[in-house]
C-alpha cells in the first residue's frame, strides 16, 4: 500500500438485547478477544444494546473491555436497531444480529440469532478476508 491508499474500512454492528446476561457477555467478550483479527481487516466492531449509558458503561468495565466500543441504542429507545429492522417491540430490546457495512455504507452482511445463540464471527472475519 502507498502512503496515499486509503484502506477500505468496515463496520460491524453488534446488536445484543441485554446487558449483564450470559449470552450477550459472551458475544461482546468474543470481539474483545478478536480485536486484533477485526484490525487486521480494516473492521471496527461495535456492541449496540437497548440499556442505558450508565449501565452500559459498568457491564463494560465489569468484563474489562478495553478495546471494543459498546454504544446505547436507549433513547430514542432502540431508534438505530430500528432503522437495521432489529427491534423487537413487544420486548423492547433489539434481536441477537450482526451486519457489516462496507465504506459506502451498504450492508454487505446481516445475520439474525436466536436470543440463546452466541453469533460466530469466524465467518464474517473470513468474508472479509476475501
Amino acid at each position: 500500500m502507498t502512503p496515499f491508499e486509503v484502506k477500505s474500512i468496515f463496520v460491524l454492528l453488534s446488536f445484543r438485547p441485554l446487558a449483564w446476561t450470559a449470552v450477550c457477555h459472551d458475544q461482546m467478550k468474543s470481539f474483545e478477544e478478536k480485536y486484533l483479527r477485526f484490525d487486521e481487516v480494516n473492521t471496527v466492531a461495535l456492541g449496540i444494546g437497548a440499556d442505558s449509558v450508565p449501565s452500559n458503561k459498568a457491564w463494560a468495565e465489569s468484563m474489562e473491555i478495553k478495546n471494543t466500543r459498546i454504544f446505547s441504542d436507549f433513547w430514542p429507545h432502540g431508534e438505530v436497531a430500528k432503522a437495521f429492522g432489529v427491534f423487537r417491540d413487544k420486548d423492547g430490546v433489539s434481536e441477537r444480529a450482526n451486519i457489516l457495512i462496507d465504506a459506502e455504507q451498504n450492508v454487505v452482511f446481516a445475520q439474525v440469532y436466536s436470543s440463546s445463540q452466541l453469533p460466530d464471527v469466524e465467518p464474517i472475519i473470513d468474508l472479509l478476508k476475501s
